[in-house]
């Protein structure tokens, strides 16, 4: 259903002030491209004219980007109408849909993660690297309660970050201490209408039944402002403390293009449990292609063992972690790669969570991207991999068996003669080894 913003006492958005918003953001290419997350509610519309009014001053553009999940029926025709509206200002949009079965439980964090992959994929294709959402104060309050619920420690009361470092592209969030009414005034003073989800106002989910409890958490003093001013003060020590673990990391760890890590034990001793920790965890992350760290009580075995005590080795969090003369080796487990997906000459193709393969036009047809698996090499490879590491690189094959494995420099015998000049294989895991995360204070 959609509605007039016609009542909105606070006073809307200007263009220098959004303006003065983007610089937290600097730098931007000349002419920047933008992507606006845009579901068609209010938040996301009064982004994105803001954002297209910024772009066009620059001398650059906006695409609004809207996903429809297929969880309801009146998802095309929102679309279509979000389209209709952004059309008639000249603002160009693209509808994504969600493929695939409706989640059978945790909808929201399912569709969240769904949204946030369509989205990313576009910016990869499309080259765009920077994607702009709307989350504005009331949802940062939302989220430390939530998180505050769950008895989330320092990061996760330190809140949804204002910038968020992606493999294809940097999520930005200007709104993230603006009110919402103030993004009611400013579709008012553009005469936008706006389309309101119902499921913002359903019991069944979290979120929601915070939202409609917040007159009572104001009257206790628990307010939007002062959760999340809360939530940039944790923002700023979770920050120090980062920067404490990217330094540990330069000095402690070496991540191959491969896709494994090196851990030099020496350098591992000696700092704090909380930066040796995290440090950890973002390695596992890493090499497994994994959105987040593995669960803390594995990890904090692992990290009091390291690394006298591994044995024979451990697995945690889709990784194997070994002792090998003197170093450790984190390499991704073999039974939790993902299975192998198709490679189409000309395309990109992600796999693992962990590579971006770019297939040239000259390649063959019926091409598998997967892990290479035990399967022995005639003749070998030009290059060493460690042997646990080596089933889990990421090998092209077609109906005979391994193709080409581009980490070991190898190809078959038989392939065809520049079949595969122009192929590029990126390590481009999910999270990267530096989380990349900041709240702008």
């Amino acid at each position: 259903m959609s509605r007039a913003a016609n009542d909105a006492p606070a006073p809307p958005i200007e263009a220098g002030e959004f303006a003065g918003l983007m610089r937290h953001f600097v730098p931007f290419e000349r002419a920047p491209r933008l992507a606006v997350a845009c579901s068609g509610g209010a938040d996301s519309l009064a982004l994105a004219l803001l954002a297209d009014q910024w772009a066009r001053a620059q001398g650059g553009t906006i695409t609004a980007l809207t996903v429809d999940h297929r969880l309801r029926p009146e998802a095309a025709a929102e679309a279509a109408q979000v389209a209709a509206w952004l059309g008639a200002r000249g603002i160009a949009h693209v509808t994504l849909v969600r493929a695939g079965a409706r989640p059978a439980s945790d909808v929201q964090a399912a569709a969240r993660a769904a949204r946030y992959r369509l989205l990313e994929a576009w910016c990869a294709a499309e080259g765009v690297l920077h994607l702009l959402t709307a989350h504005h104060r009331e949802d940062q309050a939302e989220t430390v309660l939530l998180r505050l619920a769950r008895g989330s420690g320092l990061a996760g009361l330190a809140g949804v970050s204002a910038v968020s470092e992606r493999s294809a592209c940097r999520v930005l969030r200007p709104l993230l201490a603006t009110p919402r009414a103030r993004l009611l005034a400013t579709l008012a003073a553009w005469r936008q209408d706006w389309i309101d989800d119902p499921s913002n106002l359903d019991p069944a989910f979290a979120r929601a039944r915070v939202r409609q409890s917040a007159s009572v958490l104001d009257a206790e003093g628990l307010t939007a402002e002062r959760l999340s001013a809360t939530a940039r003060a944790m923002a700023r020590a979770r920050n120090a403390i980062e920067h404490a673990v990217v330094q540990h990391l330069a000095r402690a760890v070496w991540l191959d293009p491969a896709g494994f890590a090196w851990l030099d034990p020496a350098r591992l001793a000696g700092v704090p449990d909380e930066v040796g920790l995290r440090g950890l965890a973002a390695v596992i992350a890493t090499v497994a292609g994994s959105d987040y760290p593995p669960r803390l009580e594995g990890l904090e075995r692992l990290h009091r063992d390291l690394p006298a005590a591994l044995g024979g080795g451990r697995t945690l969090g889709g990784c194997r972690v070994l002792p090998r003369r003197g170093r450790v080796l984190v390499c991704r487990e073999e039974a939790a790669a993902a299975p192998p997906v198709a490679a189409r000459p000309g395309t990109i193709t992600g796999w693992d969570g962990r590579f971006r393969l770019h297939l040239p036009a000259s390649a063959p047809a019926g091409l598998m991207l997967g892990a290479l698996g035990r399967a022995p090499l005639s003749p070998a490879g030009e290059r060493t991999v460690p042997a646990a590491a080596r089933p889990t690189l990421p090998a092209l094959r077609d109906a005979r068996g391994p193709l080409v494995v581009p980490h070991l420099a190898w190809h078959r015998e038989d392939t065809p003669p520049d079949a595969f000049t122009g192929l590029t294989l990126a390590y481009r895991p999910t999270r990267g080894l530096v989380q990349g995360d900041f709240t702008v204070v």
